[in-house]
């Protein structure tokens, strides 16, 4: 019999890479949507993405309600918690990305650990380890580091990957099953969107790509492809090793306006409507004084945060789909999806 797999938010974008990869591999994929009724949407999308939906089934769990958890581990050897809300404009009560995050967490692993299962993989964040620090900073951020909540720019999307993961290590200690968890920490997620929902990464090159953008702003963003992302939940399940780290993970970092100039020279039909240049940071600043996007946004002007991504390069056993590589096909599917 295979094992099975629970995976949270199976139908967001790692989610649903990750579904793949494990239903390839032949494990039982125990999906968790907020609403049965998305069911149908995920089966849809996966199917049309070559998946094998026999080992395929779904279960309705909500970060903020107690309902279903319990039931939800039974038989499950595995826990991929995934879910997690993420954007990019901030809300004005930072509780509302905040509470969900590490309510849904706390439910997941104490749901996890009451029923024995075997491995815990959580997919957090880089806004776990690199924000609220010196702005000056060069030096790559380690597995052994964590974002400073009282820190400048720290918004709340960025507290609540903090605080989730936090939490998540303190209830696996208070088990005395720190081994047995597991955190992913990527950067910006790009890659090939499998639906006509961009997500926000997608989104964010979409824009570029129908002239929403005219100008970037100098702002850098370590990138991964979702697809080493999703690899890297599945060798975290099983490998021993894995047991009780971090994974800081980033192919390299990448402007927006690099960004923009690789999608012009892979798409050049598009090369009219992207942006055309950067604009000055002090511009940016005087801009985010009328528009509420650009003050959350403040805290990534001009700093071009680096990771170390040496262990997690190690466990995934071959190099990263390149930066350039994982925009190139955000954009071919943001096309073929007719996103753009």
């Amino acid at each position: 019999m295979p094992d099975r797999v629970l995976v949270t938010g199976i139908s967001g974008f790692v989610g649903g890479h990750l579904a793949l990869q494990l239903l390839e591999a032949g494990y039982i994929v125990r999906g968790s949507v907020r609403d049965l009724a998305k069911a149908d949407k995920v089966r849809e999308t996966l199917a049309r993405n070559g998946a094998d939906l026999s080992r395929l089934e779904f279960v309705a769990l909500d970060l903020l309600k107690d309902e279903g958890w319990r039931e939800a581990m039974d038989d499950v050897r595995y826990l991929q918690h995934v879910a997690s809300p993420f954007v990019i404009k901030m809300p004005r009560d930072r509780n509302e990305l905040i509470r969900p995050a590490v309510d849904g967490t706390t439910r997941a692993l104490e749901a996890a650990f009451a029923a024995g299962v075997e491995r815990i993989v959580v997919t957090s964040s880089m806004a776990a380890i690199m924000y609220g620090h010196d702005v000056a900073r060069t030096a790559p951020f380690t597995a052994e580091e964590w974002t400073n909540p009282d820190g400048p720019g720290v918004t709340a999307y960025v507290e609540s990957k903090f605080r989730a993961e936090r939490a998540a290590w303190e209830i696996a200690k208070k088990h005395d099953r720190t081994n047995d968890l597991v955190c992913i920490n990527p950067g910006g997620i790009f890659g090939p969107l499998l639906d006509e929902d961009p997500g926000t990464t997608g989104m964010l090159l979409a824009r570029m790509m129908d002239g929403s953008l005219p100008a970037t702003a100098r702002i850098s963003l370590i990138v991964v492809d979702v697809r080493d992302v999703a690899a890297l939940h599945v060798l975290a399940m099983t490998q021993s090793e894995a047991g009780g780290r971090r994974f800081p993970t980033g192919a390299g970092s990448m402007s927006m306006f690099e960004m923009a100039n690789t999608i012009r020279e892979n798409f050049p039909t598009y090369a009219k409507k992207l942006p055309r240049y950067e604009v000055p940071n002090w511009v940016v600043r005087i801009f985010a004084f009328l528009d509420a996007d650009a003050r959350d946004n403040l805290g990534e002007l001009g700093y071009d945060r680096r990771t170390d991504a040496v262990e997690a390069r190690a466990l995934l056993g071959r190099p990263f789909v390149t930066p350039e590589a994982a925009i190139v096909e955000t954009a071919r599917s943001a096309v073929e999806h007719g996103i753009v």
